[in-house]
């Protein structure tokens, strides 16, 4: 009898699978946002509130902004109804990360995606490319509505200057809160909480500090995210105690900038 000779095989190898580079992870996120309808309800709104509320309060007022007892600017009129739509950014920019906690999805995210910087700045892109472009076509639309009612008064406003820069001051203001509600939600992993603090935050705490006294309730006030970041979505603020647009946004990402280095450094460090 002969001996079998034993048959060799090759090993095999396993190639470990390539880590999603930041362009995936922003396609991802896109059809996410893109593919339910509460964004879609959401972006209605604020193109409905923004815009709609500034026509209807630049054509009320037009015939009194025209006359010698007026005490306010037109040009503050023409983006007054933006002032209603950080509760509109807000809510979308939490959606996008609290709905995937609720339902358990962030698992897979971050399964698809390993390094959750990455999953976090997706995100913030996402909603903030989409927050600017909203915001700035609502302001637009706003102006184009409203400026026919001033030109009929004779106070027309061209879109040049401070006026322009509050049509992309808008969108800018928007997207900075949407990346903010965006670290928030990480941070919270809770709709309602998410939401609620962060309108806490900019419409009552921003009010409270009003009653704040002397020079350190002038810089409180000053400071609070709402004021800081809102001043360059206005050509003529109604609160003329705020830093100068430019200087006050600057502040705003200061105050963005450390809410999401906190959330970063928390998103590594707990379980999903």
């Amino acid at each position: 009898m002969t001996a079998l000779a034993p048959t060799l095989t090759e090993p095999r190898t396993t190639h470990p699978q390539p880590t999603p580079g930041l362009g995936s992870a922003l396609r991802a996120e896109w059809i996410k946002l893109t593919t339910v309808r509460s964004t879609w309800w959401t972006l209605v709104a604020l193109v409905v509130v923004g815009a709609g509320v500034t026509v209807l309060l630049g054509a009320s007022n037009a015939e009194w902004l025209a006359s010698p007892e007026a005490d306010e600017s037109p040009a503050s009129f023409i983006t007054a109804g933006m002032a209603l739509t950080p509760a509109v950014a807000v809510v979308l920019g939490a959606l996008v990360v609290t709905s995937e906690y609720g339902s358990g999805m962030i698992r897979s995210s971050l399964v698809a995606v390993p390094r959750r910087g990455r999953v976090m700045l997706a995100k913030s892109i996402v909603v903030a490319s989409v927050l600017f472009v909203v915001g700035t076509a609502t302001a637009v639309l706003g102006y184009l509505g409203t400026n026919p009612f001033l030109e009929a008064e004779g106070i027309g406003l061209p879109l040049e200057g401070d006026v322009l820069r509050a049509m992309y001051g808008s969108g800018l203001f928007l997207a900075g809160l949407g990346v903010l509600a965006v670290a928030t939600g990480f941070l919270v992993r809770h709709t309602a909480g998410t939401i609620s603090i962060l309108l806490g935050t900019l419409f009552v705490v921003g009010q409270l500090v009003l009653l704040v006294p002397g020079t350190f309730g002038d810089w409180l006030d000053k400071l609070m995210p709402h004021n800081s970041g809102g001043g360059v979505a206005a050509a003529v603020s109604f609160n003329p105690n705020l830093l100068e647009p430019w200087t006050g946004f600057a502040v705003f990402l200061a105050e963005v900038a450390v809410v999401v280095a906190v959330a970063a450094w928390s998103l590594k460090r707990r379980d999903a």
